[in-house]
């Protein structure tokens, strides 16, 4: 089993090398390093069987999610809902908090849009604030950035979150709850770290702001409509999971109508569904467009994701994650362990998808030994994950440069500013994870 740990740590170890050395895409690097480890590891006559398993598995776990994900978040963006909901809360909040503004709206956004993409939708709104109230981009720009990293890592209508809770057996809705509730602190942190880095906006930066008015002037859908395809998911799913824990099933038609909207699945369709108002009654031309580029942005990430969960299959059969609970538990660092392991990953490669997918198929078998698989147990290893997940986003994660490119900003001030604040982040929610688990487990 020594020798099987080994293989399995060169195959992390592999992964990284390709990504961030060498280069390679991300799918054909899993792809390599998890068929050369089930061939190691795994005996012959199963080895297709248990990659196939794992893509496919992984796949059918998040696929549609991700699908009707991107497809709401093409239309807020095509719709200009998302700026419709930040200028909402800018007109709430005043000119003066700019940059609090754009937090908010980065974490409601951020529910159902990818941060990368959530961040190009936004960035021009971004610079518009910042020429509109005097406060430096940098500010305003990497509080949005991290308030959409905040849920990015920690909520599971996103990829990796979604895969992992699929390994560990999470109910998702409980998830969502539990990851929003611990998502707060960590956007918060971020901000005062922000605004403290900044001296609250004083810091210089390349001028490349765009007119204010042609912004301001964009006729945009309503608030409510805008916001609709966001909330409503979120709580049909978490409506579904309150049910469940309080044993609500079968008692009557409703309560059953209630549960089958609120699975996951039902939940981000009628999402869609109501998104579609944003566009209004368009040429059936025009919403297969926005379909069509939804499935091509979801692409890529499904088959990364996919491909995550079969490298997770690999490693699991292996049988090393409860060879290493058994070694770690005698140790005592309990939580720390998945914690740590998602954090070397992340800031080794970049991927804050691969870290917790992978970090995830490591540590459930060790789950028994570490105390940790109960339910509760199993929330909190997802909510450390995601933590580790988030540190330490550098010049190896894409996010980083979208953040660089879209804002103007130097490179030095997004290392100083941006990674300083994903650290001061991951470090918040762990604190607050163990501060919780004193109490609950």
């Amino acid at each position: 089993m020594v020798i099987t740990a080994i293989l399995v740590l060169i195959s992390i170890l592999l992964i990284i090398l390709l990504t961030s050395v060498v280069k390679l895409n991300a799918f054909v690097s899993l792809f390599i390093v998890s068929l050369l480890l089930a061939l190691t590891t795994v005996p012959f006559a199963n080895v297709v069987a248990v990659l196939k398993d794992g893509f496919g598995s992984t796949m059918a776990s998040i696929g549609f999610l991700i699908i009707f994900g991107a497809i709401i978040a093409v239309v807020l963006d095509k719709s200009g809902g998302a700026i419709s909901i930040a200028t909402a809360i800018l007109r709430k909040t005043g000119t003066k908090n700019a940059a609090a503004a754009m937090g908010i709206t980065g974490f409601i956004t951020g529910m159902p849009i990818f941060c990368d993409s959530g961040f190009i939708i936004l960035s021009g709104l971004a610079k518009s604030f910042s020429a509109k109230t005097k406060i430096a981009m940098p500010f305003i720009a990497i509080v949005l950035a991290t308030s959409l990293y905040s849920v990015h890592c920690l909520v599971p209508t996103h990829p990796g979150t979604l895969a992992a809770a699929g390994l560990l057996k999470v109910d998702i809705g409980m998830l969502i709850l539990v990851g929003t509730l611990f998502a707060i602190p960590a956007a918060i942190a971020a901000f005062y770290w922000i605004k403290w880095r900044t001296n609250a906006g004083q810091i210089t930066h390349k001028e490349d702001l765009p007119d204010v008015e042609s912004i301001e002037n964009q006729i945009l859908p309503s608030v409510f409509l805008s916001l609709l395809p966001i909330v409503i998911p979120l709580l049909l799913i978490s409506l579904n999971s309150l049910l469940t824990a309080f044993g609500f099933k079968n008692q009557n038609g409703f309560i059953v109508a209630l549960i089958f909207v609120g699975q996951p699945v039902i939940a981000l369709f009628t999402g869609m569904l109501l998104s579609l108002f944003l566009i209004g009654f368009k040429k059936m031309e025009t919403i297969n467009e926005i379909f069509e580029s939804a499935v091509l942005k979801a692409g890529p990430i499904l088959i990364v994701t996919a491909a995550g969960g079969m490298f997770g299959m690999v490693i699991k059969e292996t049988g090393v994650g409860a060879y290493a609970g058994e070694v770690l538990v005698k140790t005592g660092l309990g939580l720390a362990v998945p914690f740590l392991f998602a954090f070397l990953l992340k800031t080794a490669q970049g991927s804050s998808t691969v870290a917790i997918i992978t970090a995830s198929s490591f540590i459930a078998p060790m789950l028994p030994a570490l105390g940790l698989d109960s339910e509760t147990g199993k929330i909190m290893t997802m909510v450390v994950m995601g933590a580790g997940s988030m540190m330490i986003s550098h010049a190896n994660d894409s996010y980083f440069w979208v953040i660089t490119r879209f804002s103007n900003i130097q490179t030095d001030t997004t290392l100083k500013i941006y990674s300083s604040a994903t650290i001061v982040m991951g470090v918040t929610v762990f604190v607050c994870a163990l501060g919780v688990s004193r109490m609950v487990l």
